[in-house]
């Protein structure tokens, strides 16, 4: 992989790494001795690097990756149990930590540019969530996926929202309530992974895939990932009625004259991202 020298986002630590391939931004979760748990400075390191992303018209698609053997344990149990000795018994560091999560999640989904899972390991609570909130995601073969917080009287119900936007009900259910381990293969099955490939490969399979979309249109992967996941929460006929009316203004833009000109033509197209 030829790419810049991974970076630290903020120059005094080194939680998330940042490097560069091409058209392609790698975000590397690095606190292995954590399990890459999203302690509220990794929170706000994602933040800052997804608000860099969005407006770096230079990055075409993003990956999400980590360090370690576990992708990322979700919430640090150990941060949020240290707040319990404040006077309010730790619940607005609570509410403020998960609205928090939430905000960076949806950083995830409104981003323009798509954004790739390479999960290397475990992802468990909002680790799980972090996968199911990107666009894509590809897994090694030994990755499991879990929402466990019943085994510890938290349900996760932050990383619940995201679940159940990928995955069926009773899917999304039978991995809330038991809190069981789901491999790799079973996380395709559901939906919940795009991919599953063998161990030490999922970085290199989702910066290919990356590189694949980024070769579109950027305009076009704006307009599209936004139209999908608005029309995802409206009824069968306003979804139709919306996504008319996207593709109608599509149709007006420079890159979709250009592209059926190119297929019309047997050329390739040549984007302007407008």
């Amino acid at each position: 992989m030829t790419s810049q020298t991974a970076r630290a986002i903020d120059p005094a630590a080194t939680i998330l790494l940042r490097e560069t391939d091409g058209p392609v931004a790698i975000l590397t979760l690095n606190r292995p001795n954590a399990r890459n748990s999203l302690s509220m400075d990794l929170l706000a390191a994602l933040a800052q690097a997804l608000d860099d992303i969005a407006a770096d018209k230079d990055v075409r698609a993003a990956v999400i990756a980590a360090n370690g053997p576990a992708f990322c344990a979700g919430h640090d149990l150990k941060e949020l149990t240290a707040q319990r000795g404040d006077a309010d018994g730790g619940r607005e560091f609570f509410r403020t930590t998960m609205l928090t999560c939430s905000e960076m999640m949806q950083k995830i989904v409104n981003l323009p540019q798509p954004v790739i899972a390479a999960v290397q390991g475990v992802a468990t609570a909002a680790g799980c969530q972090l996968v199911a909130s990107c666009d894509l995601a590809i897994a090694a073969a030994a990755a499991k996926f879990a929402t466990p917080g019943v085994d510890i009287g938290l349900f996760c119900s932050t990383p619940m929202v995201a679940l159940s936007r990928n995955v069926s009900r009773k899917h999304a259910m039978e991995m809330l309530l038991t809190g069981e381990m789901v491999p790799a293969a079973r996380a395709a099955e559901i939906g919940l992974v795009n991919r599953v490939v063998p161990a030490g490969d999922e970085l290199k399979a989702a910066v290919a895939l990356a590189k694949q979309i980024a070769a579109k249109s950027a305009y076009t992967l704006k307009v599209g990932k936004q139209a999908f996941y608005r029309q995802a929460e409206m009824g069968l006929a306003e979804a139709y009625a919306y996504a008319s009316g996207v593709m109608t203004e599509n149709m007006m833009a420079r890159d979709a004259e250009e592209g059926i000109c190119a297929f019309i033509d047997k050329r390739e197209p040549k984007w302007q991202d407008r």
